[in-house]
């Protein structure tokens, strides 16, 4: 038993006044019950029909409880429990712990004005009147803190449910989950689907940070494996983002549509492991278009430069960083010559070098395979 409920039972009312007192709970009740419909918006219209007639028991039970603890008859029960279960059901009702507390404020009132108008003629001596009060006050005050306690408890769960939902979407939406499985857990985070989703890597220690800087709808994850942090930002305004994040060591994906944010991922993923110099991926396309396939590309580069392994190393580099540069400039000598710091009569004899190397060097075909294979220059 709590201080107050103790101090409440060492009151000791007698016989006559707890029967008047007990003649009156259901008037009380409905006294209470309508106060707070007239004095607290929120319970307008909450309080008619069947929950109005269950708060009315409520009410009844707790001033029972009440009397029984100040007779001296309690004979067991805690009006706690119920309290902090009324308070976890207010927040599934959609109230606040600001209406909760409206509500027992004016209840104790009206219920301390009831409860004085039966006690007083009941012959309730006046020095005791003044300790009755301060002791309703004390109970009502323990009802109070105890819904006020499950207000709380229930909000930190289904904030943490809410957080669990969210990050169980943004796995799905990483994993690339099937748009039928996306729209099932979106809708279990109560989470309005966007038009497009922007993934963002960066380290974990920055994903809570930076998320607070963005739209309140972005998706995070912060405990991958390898300690990256991933943000899936909605809607994105591409230069704002990459604004937001100046100071933030990140890696911007594509937008992408939101069922395929996995896309997106994937991307700046990427990015990351070709280059930590690589900030947006839409900046860096030519290197992740030659990067997809390594193999391929080692491929591709080992044919169409194979005339080149006939010559001393130094030379095939040379040679190499010319053929580059012509197919970049499109065969303008002079600018050639100015990208390789060197006489256009150079670059003159080394391309004579070159189209006896390759000498189907004006095939369409063999230009196109030759601008993919120097594309990324080699380590």
């Amino acid at each position: 038993m709590s201080h107050a409920m103790r101090r409440v039972s060492e009151l000791a009312l007698d016989e006559t006044t707890v029967t008047a007192l007990r003649a009156a709970l259901k008037t009380t009740a409905d006294e209470v019950v309508q106060a707070i419909i007239d004095e607290v918006p929120p319970y307008a219209n909450a309080l008619a029909g069947h929950m109005g007639a269950t708060i009315r028991r409520a009410v009844r039970t707790a001033l029972g409880h009440y009397l029984d603890l100040a007779s001296g008859n309690a004979t067991g029960g805690d009006a706690s429990d119920a309290a902090y279960e009324l308070g976890r059901g207010e927040v599934r009702d959609g109230r606040s712990m600001d209406a909760l507390l409206s509500a027992y404020r004016v209840g104790a009132r009206v219920a301390w004005r009831c409860l004085a108008a039966g006690a007083v003629p009941a012959g309730l001596p006046a020095a005791e009147v003044a300790k009755f009060a301060e002791l309703t006050f004390a109970y009502i005050d323990e009802l109070s803190a105890a819904s006020a306690a499950g207000h709380a408890d229930e909000l930190a769960a289904r904030g943490r449910a809410h957080e669990r939902h969210l990050e169980h979407l943004a796995r799905d939406l990483l994993a690339g989950a099937t748009p039928d499985v996306l729209l099932a857990s979106a809708q279990r985070a109560g989470w309005q689907p966007p038009v497009s989703l922007t993934a963002v890597l960066l380290p974990a220690a920055q994903a809570r940070p930076a998320y607070r800087t963005l739209d309140p709808s972005t998706l995070v994850l912060d405990d991958l494996p390898d300690t990256t942090g991933v943000l899936l930002v909605p809607d994105a305004d591409r230069p704002h983002l990459l604004r937001q994040l100046t100071d933030r060591t990140a890696v911007v994906g594509p937008a992408r549509p939101w069922t395929r944010a996995s896309a997106s991922y994937a991307r700046a993923a990427r990015a990351r492991s070709l280059s930590s110099d690589i900030r947006d991926t839409e900046d860096h396309l030519p290197e992740l278009v030659l990067s997809a396939d390594a193999d391929a590309f080692a491929d591709l580069r080992a044919r169409a430069l194979a005339p080149l392994l006939t010559l001393p190393v130094a030379t095939a580099r040379r040679l190499e960083e010319t053929l580059r540069e012509w197919l970049l400039h499109q065969g303008r000598r002079d600018e050639v010559a100015a990208a390789l710091f060197v006489h256009p009569q150079t670059v003159r004899y080394r391309m004579a070098q070159l189209r006896e190397l390759f000498p189907d060097l004006a095939s369409p075909h063999q230009v196109l395979e030759l601008t993919l294979a120097l594309g990324l220059r080699a380590d």
